[in-house]
């Protein structure tokens, strides 16, 4: 058996995991029927499209607004009042939703307009149902294999997730890889030869994608003109960092073939403080704020930067660093090089010939020379261990006002 197929036998689900799944969706009709709304709750995301893996636990289900009769009503109020019963909790987002908690299964209630075009689209989610029906028409279950490996090797890799703390390959996105390219493995070979930016358009819509969209969605390495809407690069949020990464990791598998490319690690003390060996190694549990998870990760994300950037003001080299969300616990850590520090720290001042820059420079520091046409300053260092600079780091409001809690 190879290695892909023994992987799908591990991360397909048995299809009876779902029946609480068509279950809830028959409830919210009925509740919707009661309130005389004219609305009808569906499937979406993974479980729609028949990709869905064996241990996501998120479902998502759109609930679609008749569009001439609420298309300009508060459709997030309406179902509110509907699916009250169920006592759900609102998520604030461009526009709100609900999530549930059942049987370990995270359901999203999103509510949309039941549009039939991209350009009818009152809210970006109003597109959603759109591109899984694009998904489902282009899906077979050979593909559906296809595209759970795709997703298992993301995540993996760390590159699954489109939010803005992530910056990676989206679902959507790993769905239209499968369909163009018609296998994970035809999909890996490609990667392994990509150039700097990669250009797709699947449907056909566009004769020169980079002239033709707006450049604010051509920033990214990758451009995928979506097949719903082609005025958009689905791939837009990833980053330059995600997209060579994931290139790297497509090299290493078709190299040597392994099962381990699938197997995602949560970070571990243990493992880490051996990784760091004689080395400092600083590790910080992070409790998120409540909030969506694009909202509140960002938030740890910026946290990790502000410390990263003091860490090298302050001349201590990290040799690994990195962090990772989770609701409950988050984690963020740094390897740094274990040295002796002196007593002293060197700080770059203003070019001489800024002379009000420089003035201020003179007044702010006792002992300040010039060296190649620049200004510096000696100063007592403030800190010899990265512990003692991030103590009084995550007491400061920056770091404070975007997490709930955080300690060492």
């Amino acid at each position: 058996m190879s290695v892909l197929s023994k992987v799908i036998k591990k991360i397909k689900p048995a299809k009876q995991e779902f029946k609480v799944v068509d279950s809830l969706i028959k409830q919210i009709n009925a509740l919707l029927k009661k309130k005389k709304i004219k609305a009808v709750c569906v499937a979406g995301g993974s479980y729609a499209k028949g990709t869905i893996l064996k241990n996501d636990f998120d479902v998502d289900l759109f609930v679609r607004f008749d569009y001439k009769m609420y298309k300009k009503k508060d459709i997030s109020k309406l179902l509110e009042k509907a699916i009250a019963p169920l006592k759900p909790e609102m998520v604030h987002g461009s526009r709100d939703y609900y999530q549930l908690r059942k049987n370990k299964i995270l359901f999203e209630f999103v509510p949309v307009l039941n549009i039939q075009d991209y350009k009818q689209a009152v809210n970006v989610t109003d597109m959603s149902p759109l591109h899984v029906d694009y998904v489902k028409k282009h899906m077979s279950l050979r593909l559906a294999d296809e595209v759970r490996l795709a997703k298992q090797f993301c995540k993996a890799t760390n590159v699954y997730g489109a939010e803005s703390y992530i910056r990676g390959f989206s679902g959507h996105v790993l769905d239209l890889f499968i369909i163009y390219y018609g296998s994970f493995e035809n999909l890996l070979m490609q990667a392994s030869v990509w150039g700097e930016r990669v250009i797709l358009d699947p449907a056909a819509h566009l004769k020169d994608p980079l002239r033709e969209l707006n450049k604010s969605k051509t920033e990214s390495p990758l451009i995928i003109v979506d097949p719903i809407q082609p005025d958009r690069n689905a791939a837009a949020a990833v980053s330059r960092e995600k997209f060579e990464l994931f290139k790297q990791k497509a090299r290493a598998f078709l190299h040597k073939p392994s099962e381990k490319f699938f197997e995602i690690k949560k970070l571990n003390a243990g493992e880490l403080k051996k990784k760091a060996g004689k080395n400092w190694l600083v590790l910080l549990k992070v409790k998120p704020l409540k909030g969506k998870d694009d909202v509140v990760g960002t938030k740890i994300l910026k946290c990790f930067e502000h410390i990263g950037t003091h860490l090298k003001k302050h001349e201590f080299n990290a040799l690994e660093s990195g962090w990772e969300f989770d609701q409950k616990q988050s984690l963020i850590y740094f390897i740094i090089n274990k040295v002796k520090m002196s007593d002293k720290i060197v700080l770059r001042g203003p070019p001489v010939k800024a002379k009000i820059d420089a003035k201020r420079f003179k007044a702010k520091h006792k002992k300040v020379f010039e060296k190649n046409k620049n200004l510096y300053a000696e100063e007592k260092r403030e800190y010899k261990t990265p512990e003692a600079l991030i103590k009084n780091l995550i007491k400061e409001d920056y770091v404070k006002s975007r997490v709930k809690k955080i300690e060492l």
